[in-house]
């Protein structure tokens, strides 16, 4: 497997299609600092480890109310009386920039806005000061206002209680403003991983430079570059690259045959054959060179 070792402090971020990248995170371990619970997760989980899902009104109890659902960690992890846990709810709401925090802790999740569902989901996120903050699309179905406002709030936190961050999201512009750290991810398989300025100024893995080239800028005027062919059937990945299906560049045994993960430095790895044959390769330079080899490749092994 994958390992990669969040540092108190750190943003790392998680990109890749949610179909593609997250079944193989959430169905992952996680172990905190190798010392996995050893009577399921609660010891950890809401505690040291918490979680902000994408869907704060279902993933919260319809029918308790926000202080209740909020302090609850408090209850179970520290021992809190309903009382002390009412009371942290309010300091948390007041925090998160929920106003008049003393009335809201009496309503009910369908009662707010969904900003405020979601600043009321990261208020109970951060109850027990985790180590680790783990934010599935924090900001899915936000207006622009409102994402700017939580990216901004979990950057201000992040900073003042010093917790790492793990940010699953498909958004290549949230992960430009707020990670420092970006681990791509294609099939539930890390296929690139290294800083936010090496990701994005200089990509490794077709799959990555695939997802920047499709994005729109303001910037400059050119063609959109879509990822030709359709996602993977997760219960039938090639032994080999999971990305060589719809890799412009694979040759026919890539596929076949597992890639390695290539180390450029400065902690920038990528899991492509293409380096192992060409060592100096930059795709980007390359790309019509490697084009035209896949295709001849492709025709002679079809004939």
């Amino acid at each position: 497997g994958d390992e990669r070792h969040p540092q108190q402090g750190d943003r790392h971020r998680l990109p890749g299609a949610d179909d593609l990248a997250q079944p193989g995170l959430h169905r992952g371990r996680a172990d905190r600092r190798g010392d996995p619970p050893t009577r399921g997760p609660r010891p950890v989980r809401g505690d040291r480890l918490s979680m902000i899902f994408q869907e704060p009104m279902t993933s919260r109890n319809p029918v308790a109310r926000v202080g209740d659902q909020v302090g609850e960690p408090l209850v179970l992890h520290r021992g809190a009386s309903r009382k002390e846990a009412r009371a942290r709810a309010v300091d948390l709401l007041r925090k998160v920039g929920i106003a008049d925090p003393e009335r809201r802790v009496l309503a009910y999740p369908h009662e707010l806005s969904g900003g405020m569902r979601q600043r009321v989901m990261i208020a109970m996120a951060l109850s027990c000061d985790p180590e680790l903050l783990i934010a599935d699309e924090p900001t899915t179905a936000l207006d622009v206002t409102i994402q700017a406002q939580i990216l901004d709030l979990m950057n201000d936190l992040q900073k003042r209680l010093n917790s790492a961050i793990i940010l699953i999201t498909h958004d290549l512009g949230v992960v430009a403003e707020v990670c420092e750290k970006v681990l791509v991810m294609y099939g539930g398989t890390m296929v690139e991983y290294g800083t936010a300025e090496q990701i994005f100024a200089a990509p490794k893995h077709p799959y990555t430079l695939g997802l920047l080239e499709s994005l729109p800028r303001l910037d400059e005027r050119r063609r959109l570059v879509p990822i030709e062919g359709q996602p993977p059937n997760l219960l039938r990945l090639p032994a080999g690259c999971v990305f060589a299906p719809r890799c412009p560049y694979a040759l026919p045994d890539h596929a076949v045959n597992p890639p390695p993960i290539v180390d450029f430095g400065g902690g920038h790895v990528a899991r492509c054959t293409l380096y192992k044959e060409e060592p100096g390769l930059d795709i980007r330079l390359e790309a019509d060179r490697l084009k035209l080899a896949s295709a001849s490749a492709k025709e002679a092994a079809r004939g």
